[in-house]
């Protein structure tokens, strides 16, 4: 399964850029993104993304 996950502006929320990833690489992902306090949105990748 694959994942779009957004970087979301710290100001107003609104995406900032996204990338598409398979199921493995999200958790390290969050993970660096939680070292950082990044916020982002991950949400499942629609067929057209791929």
């Amino acid at each position: 399964m694959r994942f779009e996950i957004m970087r979301l502006d710290d100001a107003d929320g609104t995406a900032v850029d996204s990338t598409v990833v398979d199921a493995a690489s999200v958790n390290q992902i969050v993970q660096q993104a939680a070292a950082i306090g990044q916020r982002i949105y991950i949400r499942p990748a629609d067929a057209a993304a791929r």
